[in-house]
């Protein structure tokens, strides 16, 4: 097994579109189906598979594109220290004077790290100021605990 990691910054108006963060249904609708149905499945097909922006479920990010990946990793330690450099980078703009506490961020990645040690994926996501959202990612892969089908975005 070994970990990747993902980020993602946008407009908050982009992350809230569902259609492009989720992988499209194995059934296409039918033609008596509801037209926003049809629309946001052809967006789906079109967009989910080449867009970066993140995923519903953290695994459907090794259906993204391996220029997707900003890191990879063998050691859960490893990779939380990639997550403790995004956050601390990040922490300054967050929205929420809270979420930019120290203690908290440091627990955050002791957190990951543990679930990384037994197979978990970690996914956080934070407003920075203005209309701005910043998601990170750590996905484990080869296998995957919640969604084992889905091979290596690296081959």
């Amino acid at each position: 097994m070994h970990i990747h990691g993902y980020a993602w910054v946008g407009e908050k108006q982009v992350f809230d579109k569902e259609s492009i963060r989720r992988p499209p249904p194995s059934q296409a609708p039918t033609a008596h189906s509801p037209l926003d149905v049809i629309d946001r499945h052809r967006q789906a097909v079109a967009e989910f598979p080449i867009t970066d922006v993140p995923p519903l479920q953290a695994a459907h990010w090794l259906v993204k594109p391996a220029s997707t990946v900003r890191g990879t990793w063998e050691e859960p330690k490893e990779a939380g220290e990639w997550l403790g450099l995004q956050l601390t980078e990040f922490a300054p703009r967050f929205a929420s004077e809270e979420e930019r506490e120290v203690t908290r961020l440091v627990l955050l990645v002791k957190s990951a790290v543990e679930r990384l040690t037994w197979g978990g994926d970690v996914s956080l996501g934070h407003y920075l100021k203005g209309t701005v959202f910043h998601s990170v990612a750590l996905v484990s892969c080869s296998p995957n605990q919640s969604s084992p089908e889905l091979s290596c975005p690296l081959g």
